[in-house]
């Protein structure tokens, strides 16, 4: 029987694997599971994944060419998540290892999490509730609806169309900022970046984490968007100088700021920003919901199934250099 080694951590497999996974991974391959309640070590993954066909990876688990070297049985890294950029790709396909990424399965759920974030923004809901907690009894203050508001969105893939749709439905005017993005629904209106931070009182931030935008909500930025508006953050931290994010916030010069990621590890907020009384701070939970961990979850079973089966799965990132899955007697141009 095959061997796939799994690689999340103890503590983190019920949230982020699932016993539905576990016990369909194990109808057909001999798996193992990471013992330790943290991330391994790119030496101890090696060890302990020595004799695996598959690697089933968790969000965090890195993917270094050490990796790669130190496992010359090992035929695929299959990626429990979108996200694949502590992966070395280029290493693994120079040594023959196929890299595969799971498709976005929260969608909604992170759409959710935005509109909550909007609603208890504007109508300070968290903050009543927490006055209460310490037996006070918290003054009245006028709320904000979203009907009427603006929403400006940056970045427009999945996530952004999902929500924009969720935002139209309560009446918001929807803005959108992405260049390479087209937006062909009559009712929302692309703009310009500088355009969107001056006319929304809500700014989403939903782009890709790369080179270009990276730091992209910054000093100007911030003092570029409407006074006393909102900004949320559920992509990634490295978007946001947080120390021109606390300036803005700080100054008073915006009223509001919520935040599901941010530069703390595993893309936790930040710490300082977190504990700020202007600032709602999730976990990273945003996808932390059954249906979107089950999505990916089962995913990369039916992508280590089909490996097993000799078919190329949906989700390959570098099939044509996939050379060590010879001896899985993959089916020519099968998925």
């Amino acid at each position: 029987m095959n061997k796939v080694f799994v690689s999340h951590p103890r503590h983190m497999l019920d949230h982020y694997f699932g016993a539905r996974a576990a016990a369909a991974l194990a109808n057909f391959a001999d798996v193992a599971y990471n013992a330790e309640d943290r991330e391994l070590t790119t030496a101890e993954l090696a060890d302990a994944a020595r004799d695996a066909d598959v690697i089933i990876a968790y969000r965090q688990t890195p993917a270094p060419r050490a990796l790669f070297e130190a496992l010359p049985k090992l035929a695929a890294f299959v990626r429990c998540a979108v996200d694949i950029r502590t992966v070395d790709v280029d290493a693994a396909s120079e040594l023959g290892v196929l890299v595969t990424q799971a498709s976005a399965g929260f969608v909604p759920s992170v759409s959710e999490w935005v509109i909550g974030a909007m609603l208890d923004l504007a109508r300070g809901m968290t903050a009543y509730a927490q006055a209460y907690h310490r037996h006070e009894a918290p003054a009245p203050k006028m709320g904000r609806e979203l009907r009427s508001s603006t929403l400006g969105v940056i970045g427009y893939g999945q996530i952004s169309r999902y929500l924009c749709d969720l935002a139209l439905a309560f009446g918001m005017r929807v803005l959108v900022f992405d260049p390479y993005a087209c937006v062909d629904d009559a009712r929302m209106q692309r703009v310009g970046f500088d355009h969107l931070l001056a006319e929304s009182d809500f700014v989403v931030c939903l782009a890709p984490a790369n080179a270009q935008t990276a730091n992209l909500m910054n000093t100007k930025s911030f003092a570029a968007m409407k006074a006393g508006a909102y900004f949320i953050n559920a992509a990634r931290g490295e978007l946001v100088d947080d120390a021109a994010l606390l300036a803005a916030l700080d100054s008073g010069h915006l009223a509001g700021c919520a935040l599901d990621v941010g530069r703390a590890g595993d893309q936790m907020p930040a710490p300082a920003l977190a504990a700020h009384p202007r600032v709602i701070a999730a976990p990273h939970i945003g996808g932390l919901t059954p249906g979107a961990i089950e999505h990916q979850s089962m995913e990369t079973v039916a992508q280590t199934q089909a490996l097993f089966q000799g078919r190329m799965p949906v989700g390959a990132v570098n099939a044509a250099q996939a050379y060590r899955l010879a001896g899985f007697d993959m089916q020519a141009d099968a998925r």
